[in-house]
């Protein structure tokens, strides 16, 4: 009987050697020292006499790279303090939701939906957000996602966009330059 728990007792230290979520660890250590007790009580010889097994090797399972089905169409709404984005996603667990929200983007990225893993992202909003207050509120058929402005008021998209509309009279002397760049530009628009 000593020899199987010394035996379990080395596999969970190779098992806690290699976990990684917090919780496994906690797990396999709370085992272990289950088992310590186990073996200080059926061993008459005193453990410090007993050599711990020191594994020499240790196995790293390299995780595969996740991919993401980008979200692309989604919905949404403001009002003067806030913008809430609508993604239609079924069986949705709130417990596996990644979220980076930083004051000019956002990168939700939602884990193990049906088997597939997908993620909704905007490398560059239209204006500045407060990423502490942000969330996500998962419901049964869709994930709510709530951006709080830095400044109130209406945005007429969430994408930022450059003004190629706009003429540069600025750098301009000749106005008609400007009016010939305006009509390029929205010539090469509606390519």
């Amino acid at each position: 009987m000593a020899e199987d728990l010394a035996l379990d007792m080395e596999e969970l230290r190779q098992l806690q050697s290699i976990a990684k979520r917090p919780r496994i660890v906690s797990l396999l250590s709370s085992e272990i020292r289950n088992l310590e007790k186990l073996s200080k009580e059926a061993s008459p010889v005193p453990t410090s006499q007993i050599p711990t097994p020191i594994s020499t090797i240790t196995k790293v399972p390299s995780a595969p790279a996740l991919t993401y089905a980008t979200l692309g169409s989604f919905s949404w709404d403001q009002d003067n303090e806030k913008i809430k984005i609508y993604v239609s996603l079924e069986g949705v667990d709130e417990h596996k939701i990644e979220t980076e929200f930083k004051p000019m983007s956002v990168d939700v990225k939602f884990h193990d939906v049906q088997g597939k893993n997908y993620r909704c992202a905007i490398p560059k909003l239209n204006k500045e957000i407060i990423p502490d207050k942000c969330k996500v509120l998962v419901k049964p058929t869709r994930a709510i996602i709530t951006l709080i402005k830095a400044s109130k008021g209406n945005w007429l998209d969430l994408h930022f966009k450059d003004d190629k509309l706009k003429p540069n009279l600025d750098k301009e002397k000749d106005p008609m330059a400007g009016i010939m760049d305006l009509m390029k530009n929205m010539y090469e628009g509606r390519r």
